[in-house]
């Protein structure tokens, strides 16, 4: 085992932390916009005559298969990560995912070329999947490795917050460009300001990156290995082989996570709009305060993962899930803005429990040499299953049976799942992270 490595410069780890905020808020910046804008995407690039059924389907279809290449990109970045660095991984794969979303917003209309336009953003969206299977995990791990021990949830709670600043950020030029501009305007080109947006981010975003070094414990890592006369390390069959129950209960904690994220930050806005009744602007706003007392909520949820540890704040979470996701639809079901404000504020509380907890979580839960590997490919599977189906999943089931709180019963029933897997989990929150 290697020796603890010397305490970071504050200032590098700054430097750290900007990189890992600015990267993951592109990244649900982009996710975001496509979800905020799911209505106007379905009526520019689908063809259907019924919009909140068909159409609305099919958008957020597009939106779970992109999820099918979370998994693979989770396997090949996180390998990447595990053997070139963190550094070279997360600079190259910023690169893809910014890429892709600016192509998102040069697409040509479905008036114009048919079906070519659904099935290009398909492609684009998959593209978009499997390099953002490399992000949240390797922000994270970044991070993490560079945090102090005592701190880590709290520095690991910045990347949750810089995916709700980014689904803030979506959803307030959203609600913008809904109020200043007509609906003419949105449907022409209003809607494409957020994907386009994406290439001068993401350009900042690896020049941030190309100027960090790897991890001291990373180094420290690939100093052993490289000393080591045996086998050549491979981080997916280590993964497999020495640490898959690691992996079975990192998955049943992060499907929680996916469900809540996507349901509550991301289709809810949808949910109040289609299903409930709800005004678009006041649906929109509700959700833009949300947000914004979200990202007070992680810092909190971090801080308090350091104090008293990551199993009891995520099994906290899963209980408080259980008891009060179907009240707080009920409430949401009012139509009232003040009502549904305090419903989603709840919501956004408990998922912050989870939110800002698990990303130290993942990193505490596997070694050095498949860190990035195991947080990658947990997290992401969780959410190609689940995460990435939810919006699709709760509009279907609304449709199917006509209740508007089948998504809340669904949400229970992942809680569930998620407190098993939590009950039968570790508790490393206290430890260097090269004794683990």
């Amino acid at each position: 085992m290697s020796q603890a490595p010397a305490a970071v410069d504050s200032g590098i780890v700054r430097k750290v932390a900007l990189s890992s905020f600015l990267g993951n808020f592109i990244e649900w910046f982009d996710y975001g916009s496509y979800a905020y804008y799911a209505v106007i995407i379905s009526a520019v690039l689908f063809s259907a005559d019924d919009p909140t059924t068909a159409d609305l389907i099919g958008t957020f279809a597009v939106f779970a298969i992109s999820f099918v290449m979370r998994p693979i990109g989770a396997l090949f970045w996180g390998s990447m990560g595990d053997k070139k660095g963190r550094k070279w991984t997360l600079s190259v794969s910023i690169f893809l995912m910014s890429g892709a979303t600016f192509l998102i917003g040069c697409l040509p209309t479905y008036a114009a070329i048919g079906i070519g336009a659904p099935l290009l953003l398909l492609v684009l969206r998959m593209v978009q999947g499997f390099s953002a299977a490399g992000e949240y995990a390797g922000a994270a791990t970044f991070l993490a490795e560079y945090a102090p021990t005592n701190k880590r949830g709290l520095y690991c709670s910045l990347v949750p917050a810089s995916t709700a600043v980014g689904l803030l950020a979506a959803s307030a030029l959203a609600f913008a460009t809904n109020v200043a501009l007509s609906q003419d305007a949105v449907l022409s080109w209003g809607w494409r300001i957020p994907f386009l947006l994406a290439g001068p981010l993401g350009l900042i975003a690896h020049y941030i990156r190309t100027k960090l070094e790897d991890s001291p414990t990373y180094q420290a890592m690939q100093e052993v290995v490289s000393g080591d006369e045996g086998d050549t390390p491979h981080p997916v069959r280590d993964l497999f082989r020495g640490h898959l129950r690691e992996l079975v209960i990192s998955f049943g904690a992060c499907t929680l996570n996916a469900v809540g994220f996507y349901a509550v930050l991301t289709y809810l806005p949808t949910y109040l709009e289609t299903a409930v009744g709800m005004p678009t602007g006041d649906a929109q706003m509700a959700t833009n305060i949300a947000l914004v007392v979200y990202v007070g909520f992680i810092f909190i949820s971090g801080k308090m993962s350091d104090r008293f540890g990551r199993k009891k704040m995520l099994v906290t979470a899963c209980l408080l899930f259980v008891l009060l996701t179907v009240p707080a639809f009920m409430v949401l079901n009012t139509a009232q803005f003040g009502l549904v404000l305090i419903s989603e504020l709840t919501l956004c509380f408990i998922l912050t429990l989870n939110d800002g907890t698990l990303s130290s979580y993942l990193t505490e839960t596997f070694p050095t040499e498949m860190r990035y590997t195991g947080f990658a490919l947990s997290f992401n599977l969780a959410n190609a299953i689940f995460g990435g189906t939810a919006p699709m999943v709760s509009t279907w089931l609304i449709a199917v049976t006509g209740s508007t709180m089948s998504p809340a019963w669904y949400m229970v029933a992942v809680a569930l799942v998620a407190l098993v897997a939590m009950v039968l989990s570790h508790e490393n929150s206290h430890k260097h992270l090269d004794e683990i």
